[in-house]
C-alpha cells in the first residue's frame, strides 16, 4: 500500500455505529416520548469520561441540557459553569424524581457497578438512555436491562463510540461481504503500553483517610459493599481495577474491540469460555478476592454460521502479558509494528486487521491492493443518539444489539475468576451446567438500601 493510502488510513475520522443484532432480542427500536424540537437531557456523572460525554452532547444543536448530577461537588461545579441554568444534583434518584417532567433523556457515565441501577430507574421513568460501556457490571444485570429497555421502547445507545467510526463500519461491511472468505478464527488484543498505574495489584490501603467534604462517598459506593475511602485509587482514580467497582481490562476495552467482529459475523451467545491469567495473581488469594488480573488470555467458542468456516468459531482475547501468536501478528505484512489494540480475523481467502480506532486492512495487502474503501458518511456517536431520540435516526449501538455482546464479554470476566476451567454456557437459563460454583459470579448481592426492585 502506498504512503498516500497509509496516511489516509491513519487519519480516518471516528463516527456513528454499524448495525448488528443478536438473538434473543428484537430488532425494533421505538421512539418513546420523543420531544417535538429539542431533546431535554440530563447528565449523570460529569467528571472524567462524564466531562467528555457532556462536551459531546452539548455540541448538538438540538439538545438542551437541563440538569447535571455528580456525587463529587467539584466536578458538578465545573460542569455547571459550562451549562449556565442547568439544575445541579448530587443524588441521581432525587434528580429523576424532581426532573421527571422536564427531561426526555439521560446519559449514565459513572463507575460500572452503578450502571444497572441508574439505567433501570431512568427507563422505568420513560427516559431514553445513553450508557457508558460496559452496559453493566454483571451478566445477569445485562440480560435484565436489555429486555427491560426493549420492552419499554426507549431509545438506547452504548458508549462504544469507536463502533461509530468509519473504520469500524467499514470492517463490518467487509466482513458481511465475505471479502476474506469464511472466517476460521478471531484474535482480539489490548496490550496498550504505559498503563501500569491503571492496573493496580492491591492490596487495599490499611491507612484511614478522611472523605473529602465535597464527595458523597456513600452514593459513590452505591450498590457495592462499603469500604473506607482512599484517594487516587477509587475516586478520582483507578476504580476499574477493583472487582467491586469495575470489570477489568477485558470488560472495559473489550466492548470496543469486540464490536465490529460481533456485528460483522452476527455472533450469538457463546458455547463455552475459559481463561488463562497472570500467574502471580492466580497464586495470591488476597488479590484474586479483590482486584482483577493484570494479564488475561480468554478463549470463547461461538456457534458458527454462514460466515464462518466451521460449526464452531474460536475467538481469543489477549491483554497484559498475553499476546496474539507470532504467526498471527506476521499476517500484518507491511513492515509496521502490530497494533497494540486490534482484532484480526483469519479467513479462508485472506485476513482482516481492525486496529482500535483506526482503519481496517485487508491481508495480504498485495492481494487486496486494488480494493477500494467504501464511501461512508461521517457520524458522531452522541449526535446520532440525540437524532434517534428526536425521531431522525435509529441508533446502531442500541441495547438489543450490544446487550448480548456485553453478556459474552462479561462471561470472560467470570472465567478469569475461575482460571483454567472450561465453563459451558447455558444462555437460556443463565448458568454454567458443568461449573455451578461459577454461577455466583453472574450476579452480585447489592448493599442494603440499594436493591433494585423486581431484580433479585
Amino acid at each position: 500500500m502506498n504512503n498516500k493510502n497509509l496516511t489516509s488510513r491513519r487519519n480516518f475520522i471516528r463516527t456513528v455505529a454499524g448495525v448488528a443484532v443478536s438473538a434473543p432480542f428484537f430488532l425494533d427500536q421505538a421512539f418513546a416520548n420523543a420531544p417535538a424540537k429539542k431533546l431535554r437531557h440530563a447528565c449523570i456523572g460529569v467528571g472524567g469520561m462524564g466531562g467528555h460525554d457532556l462536551q459531546q452532547f452539548k455540541s448538538h444543536p438540538d439538545i438542551e441540557i437541563v440538569a447535571l448530577c455528580d456525587v463529587d461537588e467539584n466536578h458538578l461545579k465545573q460542569a455547571g459553569q459550562q451549562i449556565p441554568g442547568a439544575r445541579l444534583y448530587t443524588d441521581w434518584r432525587e434528580m429523576l424524581e424532581k426532573e421527571k417532567k422536564n427531561i426526555d433523556s439521560v446519559n449514565v457515565t459513572v463507575p460500572d457497578h452503578n450502571h444497572f441501577i441508574i439505567a433501570m430507574a431512568a427507563i422505568d421513568a420513560g427516559k431514553h438512555v445513553y450508557c457508558q460501556k460496559p452496559m453493566c457490571h454483571d451478566v445477569a444485570e445485562v440480560r435484565v436491562l436489555t429486555r427491560h429497555a426493549v420492552k419499554a421502547g426507549v431509545v438506547t445507545q452504548l458508549g462504544t463510540q469507536i463502533a461509530s467510526s468509519i473504520g469500524d463500519r467499514t470492517a463490518v461491511q467487509w466482513i458481511k461481504e465475505g471479502l476474506i472468505g469464511k472466517v476460521k478464527h478471531a484474535y482480539l488484543c489490548s496490550n496498550r503500553s504505559g498503563i501500569a498505574g491503571y492496573r493496580l495489584e492491591g492490596p487495599r490501603p490499611k491507612e484511614t483517610y478522611e472523605v473529602p467534604a465535597t464527595l458523597d462517598w456513600d452514593k459513590w459506593i452505591g450498590t457495592a459493599p462499603m469500604r473506607p475511602f482512599a484517594p487516587s485509587i477509587y475516586h478520582p482514580g483507578i476504580w476499574r481495577t477493583w472487582q467491586d467497582f469495575g470489570t477489568g481490562w477485558s470488560g472495559d476495552i473489550g466492548c470496543h474491540i469486540f464490536d465490529a467482529v460481533w456485528k460483522g459475523l452476527g455472533l450469538k451467545a457463546p458455547l463455552s469460555v475459559v481463561a488463562e491469567v497472570q500467574q502471580s495473581w492466580k497464586d495470591s488469594p488476597e488479590r484474586r478476592a479483590d482486584t482483577w488480573s493484570q494479564g488475561n488470555h480468554i478463549s470463547w467458542q461461538f456457534p458458527g454460521n454462514e460466515k464462518t468456516a466451521a460449526e464452531v468459531l474460536p475467538l481469543e482475547w489477549f491483554d497484559g502479558e498475553f499476546y496474539p501468536p507470532k504467526e498471527v501478528q506476521a499476517l500484518f505484512d507491511n513492515g509496521e509494528k502490530y497494533p497494540e489494540e486490534a482484532a484480526m480475523l483469519v479467513g479462508t481467502e485472506g485476513a482482516l486487521l481492525i486496529p482500535h480506532g483506526g482503519t481496517p486492512i485487508l491481508l495480504p495487502q498485495a492481494k487486496f491492493k486494488d480494493h477500494q474503501y467504501p464511501k461512508l458518511e461521517e457520524r458522531n456517536h452522541y449526535h446520532h443518539y440525540v437524532d434517534a431520540c428526536l425521531k431522525k435516526a435509529k441508533t446502531e449501538s442500541h441495547f438489543a444489539q450490544t446487550g448480548p455482546m456485553t453478556e459474552a464479554i462479561l462471561l470472560g470476566t467470570v472465567a478469569i475468576r475461575v482460571p483454567g476451567k472450561v465453563l459451558e454456557w447455558d444462555a437460556v437459563n443463565l448458568k454454567f451446567p458443568n461449573a455451578p460454583e461459577a454461577d455466583k459470579f453472574l450476579k452480585r448481592k447489592y448493599r442494603k438500601g440499594w436493591e433494585v426492585k423486581g431484580f433479585g
